[in-house]
């Protein structure tokens, strides 16, 4: 028998690559450390993708004559799989476990394996060449180099494109301000030479730009407030601004769109359009728009504007494919919940639908865009609490097919997010951040921030009555904890998947009542004894947005605000019958804060103003006209503290009798950290104010791609 040249297997799934008969495992060309009995596990996971493998046979084929603690073998081979692959048993991309059956690999698999060619082949053939038939030898080597051709091109056809990767990473800002609220999208855009972001977008938000290849800073002046950057042009000689500034008769969170031409000239209103985030079709001549749970599409000029769809949840970061046929969107579920996806609808607004339904449990995906070429559909995706960007491949190459699915373009301790591709598609521009905070708290006689309890990142901070203990959640994990005042006696409340916000502790200093998410639920309202214990919810299922509850002085009650912004409700719940009544007048109000005598109920107006209830004339009245965010009663109930954002932010104080405003400190210049409702600021038992400082990082960086 004449000797075989064997090529050796292949097996890929997702961006790695398994070669099985050397052993080794390689993502991006890269060998990683997975030997011994995980990668033997993990061999005979891949001979059988998408089917149960016992634990009696691993056991069988891994140790069929050995006594070992199977168990614990088997355990620690999955776990070592699941970190080198980067993997979740929570949420499993790669291999699921079977409770009390065994394992399976539920990633799509693409097994190759190059044809045995034997040995001397061409030598005989050679051989019979020259035999003196040119006729028949010319024909046998036409027929076998068609036979070759088919081959090849049938492979071609059947191996889909190799992945796209990132090859560098290149910081482009190196400036140390905020360019992300929370997990809000507020969007980068680039014109070929600069990339333009807003700076400190909720803090005092400033358009600004820097070069593609990087250096400092510029601001760009603009004739209002800009929080957000929707699109750029086609031509990508102007912005497309949902204006930071309140139109009256506008529904809240609704503002005037601009055009803003680039890199000079005069801004203009786009009609009377209004709405929160827009963009332009490839050929320039239409305006898609969001304005609450609708998408509309109107001329270029503002005029014939018109309904296109309605979405469940809040549309925002739209943008069209390439060749003009669909539009995907990111589509945020009500407000206080961490679920947000893509959705596709085609141009005529038709066949709406999600675009990765059920590939990530809760989905969190949001912010993508396509390449230039419309080749792949770049997005990011939250998994195990870190953003990182993916890419999907739209369209094949050369006699090659594309592997429609999501693959991972970015690992390591950054989270990135908001990616958008360069004109000419070779580089990915993208916010690289790692959030951390630490606490500070300002001092009337310095007129400065100094770190207060150590300066540990945390939000939400509130004190007991008598102020010797304090409650908090971590930033950014979101755990509730609760010591004394001088760190001691330190005990942890929850733990992940829940992400708490905003505990508050009862008068009688017994209890903590706090809002969390569960991952894709709603924002629900939780008890918790001060000794520790389970979390109790304290409404049912089917209410939905309970947020940011107070106390009543006397302990019995609750004040929150129910219901989907903006057209919530201020409620209050009594807690000895566990009854639910709406505070009348109270729609659109939200942040309610029960005042220390129990007189008063302080809310605001959909963070433009500041509103006060008086239990005695049942009726609302405005204290004071200004953006609010985190009221805040002082310790005596005189005075509500509050955070201002916007143009002007700061910290501020109105006094209850005569609505005197007073500015405590500009925040302007002052990193401070932007979470999930936006930054945080809240009182020390002397009533002075304190702040959550950013001390981590978040700045542009541009990735090199390679896509084939």
């Amino acid at each position: 028998m004449e000797d075989a040249v064997h090529s050796p297997r292949l097996v890929r799934f997702g961006t790695f690559e398994v070669d099985l008969p050397a052993g080794e495992v390689r993502k991006g060309g890269v060998k990683l450390k997975l030997t011994g009995q995980p990668f033997q596990v993990l061999a005979i996971l891949l001979e059988r993708p998408g089917q149960v493998v016992t634990r009696e046979e691993l056991q069988k084929r891994l140790w069929p004559d050995t006594f070992v603690d199977v168990d614990h073998n088997l355990n620690t081979a999955i776990n070592k799989i699941r970190e080198v692959l980067g993997d979740s048993a929570e949420n499993p991309r790669f291999v699921e476990t079977l409770p009390r059956r065994g394992y399976r690999f539920v990633a799509p698999v693409e097994g190759a394996q190059t044809p045995e060619v034997p040995v001397g082949s061409g030598a005989r053939q050679e051989s019979r060449m020259s035999g003196g038939r040119p006729r028949l030898w010319v024909g046998a080597l036409l027929a076998a180099i068609a036979v070759v051709a088919i081959a090849i091109l049938t492979v071609r056809l059947s191996v889909p494109l190799p992945p796209p990767k990132v090859s560098g990473y290149v910081p482009v800002t190196n400036d140390g301000s905020a360019k992300l609220w929370g997990e809000t999208p507020f969007a980068l855009a680039t014109d070929g030479s600069r990339v333009y972001f807003v700076d400190s977008p909720w803090v005092s938000p400033v358009l600004t730009q820097v070069s593609t290849l990087g250096g400092e800073t510029s601001a760009i002046a603009t004739p209002f407030p800009v929080s957000r950057i929707g699109d750029i042009s086609p031509d990508r000689s102007a912005l497309l601004i949902p204006a930071y500034a309140r139109e009256r008769g506008a529904p809240p969170g609704e503002t005037p769109l601009w055009v803003f031409p680039l890199p000079a000239g005069t801004p203009h209103r786009l009609g009377g359009l209004i709405g929160h985030d827009g963009t332009w079709s490839p050929d320039g001549q239409r305006i898609v728009f969001a304005n609450g749970n609708d998408l509309y599409v109107a001329r270029t000029d503002g005029t014939e504007s018109k309904k296109f769809v309605t979405v469940s949840g809040y549309p925002r970061w739209l943008r069209w494919s390439s060749d003009g046929s669909r539009l995907r969107i990111s589509v945020a579920t009500v407000r206080g919940t961490e679920s947000e996806s893509l959705w596709e609808v085609q141009a005529d607004g038709t066949h709406l639908h999600p675009l990765l339904p059920d590939w990530n449990k809760p989905s969190q995906e949001c912010c993508g865009s396509w390449t230039p070429d419309g080749k792949y559909f770049i997005f990011q995706s939250t998994h195990n609490g870190k953003a990182q960007l993916w890419a999907i491949p739209e369209k094949g190459g050369l006699f090659r097919k594309a592997r429609w699915e999501p693959m991972e373009l970015t690992t390591g301790p950054l989270s990135y997010s908001m990616p958008v591709p360069s004109a000419d598609g070779k580089k990915l521009f993208a916010i690289g951040s790692q959030l951390r905070g630490e606490l500070a708290r300002f001092n009337q006689k310095t007129q400065q921030f100094e770190p207060y309890l150590s300066g540990i990142s945390a939000e939400g901070v509130d004190f007991s009555r008598d102020g010797q203990w304090v409650t908090y959640t971590s930033y950014p994990e979101g755990s509730l904890w609760r010591s004394k005042a001088d760190g001691s006696d330190r005990l942890r409340l929850t733990f992940p998947p829940v992400q708490a916000f905003l505990p508050r502790w009862s008068p009688d200093q017994k209890q903590i009542v706090f809002m969390a998410a569960l991952p894709g639920k709603p924002l629900k309202n939780y008890l918790v004894s001060a000794d520790g214990g389970t979390p109790q919810q304290l409404l049912p299922e089917e209410q939905n947005g309970e947020l940011d509850p107070t106390w009543s002085p006397d302990s019995t009650s609750l004040v929150f605000e129910l219901g989907n912004w903006p057209s919530g409700t201020v409620n209050i719940l009594d807690l000895r019958t566990h009854r639910v009544s709406v505070v009348p007048g109270s729609k659109g109000l939200w942040s309610p804060h029960w005042s220390p005598d129990g007189r008063y109920i302080a809310a605001t107006s959909n963070g433009w103003n500041l509103m006060l209830f008086d239990f005695k004339t049942q009726k609302w009245a405005e204290l004071a006209e200004i953006t609010v965010a985190y009221p805040n009663w002082s310790r005596d109930g005189n005075y509500i503290y509050f955070h201002s954002f916007g143009s002007d932010a700061a910290l501020y104080r109105v006094r209850v009798s005569n609505h005197k405003l007073e500015k405590i400190v500009s925040l302007k210049g002052i990193r401070l950290t932007i979470g999930t409702f936006g930054t945080w600021c809240g009182l020390a038992p002397d009533d002075s104010p304190l702040v959550l400082r950013d001390v981590g990082s978040q700045e542009i960086y541009a990735l090199d791609l390679q896509l084939p």
